[in-house]
């Protein structure tokens, strides 16, 4: 069964395909981005729980890129040191650990300010409260993921993960309904993900797996979807090694949600770059998860919500099909009947 082999992407080497993808925990409670002994637990539990990928929340690249004050950052060599625990703490409990990188742009709640965005274009109902980026703010985000990729390198994370999707900056970048600006950046709408990636890709050790996630579609006429990402994605051929497939949140649109909603988005996206991928979205179903692996819709699943609510599916699934050892040894006999 596919779920319980492992799967090599570079040098990471994963025990299995089931992943922890990144949720924010707004739980840097000194709103100074910095890691708090909640984190070092909520994510060790997961490794001991023996989930192969655990994807650190989104964390940002500058102050104000941030999704909320509480939100974690690696903006600041300070910061190195309580991501190192985490990462210490993780591969102690046996799985591999990545950390996704952001700059929320105008969808930030920070307080600190200027917020960015491409163009000054109404993110839903909510007042602009930017400008057009400037060049030179362009160029210093730039240089700040790449910056934060290399103190990533630095606490120990096996795998980075450049967050492209669900309304934040690159994404409004790439999509015409949030960027419509009449320079470089307007004529050639991937022109800051490239730039981005190049950066990261710069400072980023060879050896260790770069990706990115996506939003394949936003359920919106007239913005990115499936064709417009593979076209993307090509552009970055041997600077990326896997896509993480999500949708939406560029702005609020009309969506049909049921269990696997997104797993031909990562089918498409697969299929269009060749790319291995995960794929998310209400696969909490024991049969959609192991159906999509072994269909090859999907490289990997990443289970959210089920995961905060079981952080040892993995090891329930193990036991239930003959696993045994495959279960966390210390847990072993919550699987027993006697």
């Amino acid at each position: 069964m596919k779920l319980f082999k492992p799967l090599t992407i570079k040098n990471m080497t994963l025990k299995n395909r089931l992943v922890m993808p990144p949720m924010c925990m707004y739980s840097a409670i000194n709103q100074d981005g910095m890691v708090t002994p909640f984190h070092i637990a909520h994510y060790t539990a997961r490794a001991i729980g023996q989930v192969g990928l655990i994807i650190v929340e989104a964390t940002g690249v500058t102050p104000q890129g941030r999704i909320s004050n509480e939100c974690l950052g690696l903006y600041d060599d300070d910061q190195i040191a309580g991501m190192q625990q985490v990462v210490d703490n993780v591969h102690y409990a046996g799985s591999k650990v990545a950390l996704q990188l952001n700059h929320a742009g105008r969808k930030s709640q920070t307080d600190t300010f200027p917020h960015l965005a491409p163009s000054a274009v109404c993110y839903n109902h909510y007042a602009v409260n930017y400008d057009e980026m400037t060049q030179a703010q362009i160029n210093e985000v730039v240089e700040a993921f790449a910056q934060a990729a290399r103190r990533a390198d630095e606490a120990g994370f096996d795998g980075l993960e450049i967050h492209a999707a669900h309304g934040y900056l690159i994404h409004q970048f790439l999509s015409p309904l949030a960027n419509q600006r009449s320079d470089a950046y307007g004529q050639d709408r991937s022109l800051f993900l490239n730039q981005v990636v190049d950066a990261v890709h710069s400072v980023w050790p060879r050896e260790k797996p770069l990706w990115l996630r996506i939003s394949a579609t936003d359920w919106l006429e007239g913005s990115v979807a499936v064709p417009d990402w593979c076209g993307f994605i090509n552009g970055l051929k041997g600077k990326i090694d896997m896509v993480h497939v999500s949708s939406g949140a560029l702005q609020k649109a009309d969506v049909h949600v049921y269990p696997g909603y997104m797993l031909p988005l990562a089918q498409g996206i697969q299929a269009g770059t060749g790319l291995p991928t995960i794929s998310v979205g209400l696969l909490s179903d024991e049969q959609l998860i192991i159906n999509a692996l072994e269909d090859d819709r999907c490289t990997l699943v990443a289970l959210g919500r089920e995961l905060l609510r079981s952080p040892n599916k993995l090891c329930e699934l193990a036991a239930q099909y003959g696993r045994m050892d495959l279960v966390t040894k210390a847990y072993e006999r919550a699987y027993l009947e006697k």
